[in-house]
């Protein structure tokens, strides 16, 4: 059985169970890592897995965690804050054109990974060199974009709920302000980005219902012959199905999809 292993920031990935602990969602669980041992989160298990596709080898879980185990998980926490605020110096004294954005500890120890931003190549070759030195462990610097940040981080969007790519995106796609006209949304950056400073990841997943949706609608400005003379369609309503018509003498209605197919359209 697949089991879906969540770990700090988000970075999930999926093992085998070769020997079939009695897992649920939310247990702990201690699984092969490169040259060690890592304790993530149950996520997901059984045959909804079977769908997504492991990235590389399938690795296994070795075992449950024991109270001690648990207790050095919470203890790496504490390291890793402190390992973030020595980085931070570091960066600063190394005169780096880089932002830390977060620490991750290996759960054995043996390997600590350094997450950050920049705006182009950074050498940082002698800042691994110095952190080596004082941690005596594996040490990996990982450059990532403002998107992997914000998910990395988390946080709440516009809509009030938490980001989409701390809950349920799996993977980034590329979005263009192609998607917001399409919605019929007011090409205003403020108001189309999120936390992370790019295009909000709905324009992209919602696009889809949008097209759907505006196919069986008519297209703005289309004009119709009604019995109160000649209105042309200024709004659309896509999750009702209405649209907005305006008629002589700037007079406003909605009307639903039912009944402006019985009016004619004039060209």
């Amino acid at each position: 059985m697949l089991v879906e292993i969540i770990f700090k920031g988000e970075r999930k990935q999926i093992y085998a169970n070769p020997q079939e602990f009695p897992f649920q969602v939310g247990d702990y669980a201690i699984v092969q890592a490169e040259k060690g041992l890592d304790l993530g989160i149950v996520n997901q298990r059984g045959a909804i897995l079977k769908k997504k596709k492991p990235d590389g080898e399938i690795l296994n879980i070795i075992r449950k965690p024991t109270p001690d185990d648990i207790q050095i998980y919470e203890e790496n926490k504490k390291k890793e804050f402190e390992a973030y605020q020595l980085c931070r110096q570091k960066i600063v004294d190394h005169n780096l054109e880089m932002k830390l954005v977060d620490v991750e500890y290996q759960f054995d120890g043996n390997k600590i990974t350094f997450y950050f931003t920049a705006d182009k190549r950074v050498d940082f070759r002698e800042l691994v060199k110095e952190l080596a030195g004082i941690y005596k462990v594996r040490i990996e610097l990982r450059q990532i974009g403002v998107r992997d940040e914000a998910k990395r981080i988390g946080g709440y969007g516009v809509c009030g709920r938490k980001l989409c790519c701390t809950t349920f995106l799996s993977e980034f796609e590329p979005i263009t302000t192609q998607c917001a006209k399409e919605q019929n949304l007011p090409l205003n950056p403020q108001k189309l980005s999120g936390l992370c400073g790019r295009l909000l990841c709905c324009l992209m997943f919602e696009r889809e219902f949008y097209q759907e949706q505006t196919d069986k609608l008519p297209p703005l400005n289309t004009k119709y012959k009604t019995e109160k003379g000649i209105a042309e369609v200024v709004s659309l309503d896509v999750f009702n199905e209405m649209v907005t018509l305006r008629f002589p003498e700037s007079k406003y209605e909605k009307v639903t999809l039912e009944e402006i197919e019985k009016w004619e359209v004039v060209s």
